[in-house]
């Protein structure tokens, strides 16, 4: 294939990603057909296979860099040893917010779609082996602040935390203001609520404690 063939080729799959990441955005990934996909990249519905075989490998396509790049960030912060754990927890989640409202049209589609159980063991989708790593990194910072070991009760203390950072993301994420003018409004209010999780958590333990 000469320089020219190459970049058309690589043209042709930009476009491709670009108009699955606009349908799938506004009408759903189970909705979305290979032909639509095609007629919004203006390909024919064949020359689309020649790129990605299906929908899947499209979702993979389009998630798996941004997820990557996102859990490279937490895993940078988990780092730094001078951090506390619960100063560690308030930077992966403010990253995690970054992430989601940077991506407004396509984070449910990066986060949900096709995806497992958190405890799942061994996800057969290599986007669900991603996403479960970076919750994985939430859990165990949230474990440091608890001083908790990895069991059934720090999976559901971080099924709590995710559940309160992700229904923040879902009532700001249709704001039509600038992102950072939307970051600066929400983070403290995020943060507000972190330290009271953790405090209700911390309480929580201590009543378990005193009951055995």
């Amino acid at each position: 294939m000469n320089s020219k063939q190459s970049h058309r080729s690589e043209e042709t799959k930009k476009a491709i990603l670009s108009a699955a990441g606009k349908l799938f955005a506004s009408k759903g990934y189970d909705t979305v057909s290979m032909r639509e996909i095609a007629k919004q990249a203006n390909c024919s519905h064949t020359t689309i296979y020649l790129y990605f075989k299906d929908k899947e490998t499209l979702l993979h396509q389009l998630s798996m860099p941004s997820l990557t790049h996102l859990k490279q960030k937490m895993q940078a912060i988990v780092q730094l040893d001078a951090k506390m754990p619960e100063d560690k927890l308030k930077e992966i989640s403010n990253q995690f917010i970054h992430f989601c409202l940077n991506n407004k049209n396509l984070y449910t589609i990066f986060i949900n779609v096709k995806s497992t159980r958190i405890d799942e063991q061994k996800p057969k989708l290599e986007i669900n082996q991603l996403r479960l790593e970076i919750f994985s990194i939430m859990k165990n910072v949230l474990g440091e602040c608890l001083s908790l070991p990895n069991n059934d009760q720090l999976l559901a203390y971080s099924r709590i935390f995710f559940y309160n950072l992700y229904g923040i993301l879902s009532t700001y994420s249709y704001q039509h203001e600038p992102t950072e003018e939307l970051l600066e409004r929400l983070i403290p209010t995020f943060e507000l609520s972190l330290e009271i999780l953790i405090s209700g958590f911390k309480s929580n333990l201590k009543l378990s404690e005193e009951k055995q």
